[in-house]
């Protein structure tokens, strides 16, 4: 199987990630993703700790294989990162913002630290604050993101972090995706759309079918979200998610003071816990235009890499001997 150095570093066989999906539940996919040979990952993200520790309790029993916990800053749950802490995942990941005093937690603790930065200055804070790995998020990414497209965001990255490891992150739906990170000097990659479209993923078969019959500019910036997101609590965080449109998102853009919090918020929070939510905001990236079919995620895995070894073989082909 095709590995990179950030392979023994996370002590995966496969340099792909799965990415956290906030508050819905993804512990049968994060397990499928672990015993196929990459990083599943489980979100913090609204749940209480009584759910995030039995969550946690469930992917241990069903893998033994490392996984990571992810944290954000929309907002920083200090309960549940202390219990992420006292957990001892392999790794833990974060994004929206560099946090050092966390990053210095997780460290005396024995933890690697993934942090996802979607700029220049975030790669720089996360590089001078001791983070293990770096992922270079371009803005074709679903949730959160900047606006630096992948291509040119994955080597910029690559060019400050010298031995640190990259991944990268933002319209990578399959192999030739991964094979285009590790031209342009990732590591890796950290996929979440393409495992959103996955058997093993608990939300909706509807949003799954949009994923699969979905195009590029299906997915669009979420602005106005704000407005019935949680707030950001941690000094540098910024983010607009991306999102398939739906009558929440277009009003949330053309007349967000239609648009009651009140009300919502808790609409919206009981369909996301529910596994749904693809009513009002389903993050998605620009990458559902390579979404063709819904598939357990150990196949995901294998064919990514199945795909980026013909890719790269391919191209050497096409270069020819001796040039």
């Amino acid at each position: 199987m095709l590995t990179t150095p950030v392979c023994r570093l996370l002590g995966i066989d496969a340099p792909i990630v799965c990415a956290a999906f906030g508050p819905w539940d993804e512990v049968d996919l994060a397990a499928a993703v672990c015993r196929a040979g990459g990083l599943g990952s489980l979100g913090t993200a609204v749940r209480p700790l009584p759910e995030l520790k039995d969550q946690w309790a469930r992917l241990r029993r069903l893998t033994d294989r490392p996984f990571a916990i992810n944290h954000t800053s929309r907002p920083l749950d200090e309960e549940a990162f202390q219990a992420t802490i006292e957990e001892g995942p392999a790794a833990i990941s974060f994004h929206l913002a560099v946090p050092p005093d966390l990053i210095a937690r997780a460290h005396d603790a024995g933890i690697l630290w993934i942090q996802q930065v979607s700029s220049r200055r975030q790669a720089e804070e996360a590089l001078r604050a001791g983070a293990d790995v770096v992922v270079a998020q371009g803005g074709e990414a679903g949730g959160h993101g900047g606006d630096v497209s992948t291509m040119v965001m994955v080597p910029d990255v690559v060019d400050m972090a010298g031995d640190v490891p990259v991944l990268a992150a933002g319209g990578i739906g399959d192999g030739r995706g991964l094979a285009a990170a590790l031209a342009l000097g990732a590591q890796g990659v950290l996929m979440g759309t393409r495992f959103l479209a996955s058997d093993e993923m608990k939300v909706s078969q509807a949003w799954k079918s949009r994923l699969v019959e979905s195009a590029a500019s299906d997915a669009v910036r979420a602005v106005g979200s704000e407005r019935i997101l949680p707030p950001f609590n941690r000094p540098g965080s910024a983010g607009v998610p991306r999102c398939l449109r739906t009558p929440l998102v277009d009003l949330l853009r053309e007349h967000p003071e239609q648009v009651d919090p009140a009300q919502t918020v808790p609409r919206v929070m009981a369909a996301i816990l529910a596994g749904g939510g693809d009513e009002y905001l389903p993050f998605t990236g620009q990458s559902t235009a390579l979404v063709h079919e819904i598939l357990p995620a150990a196949e995901i895995v294998r064919r990514t890499v199945r795909e980026a070894e013909a890719a790269l073989a391919a191209t050497a082909r096409a270069i020819g001997p001796g040039t």
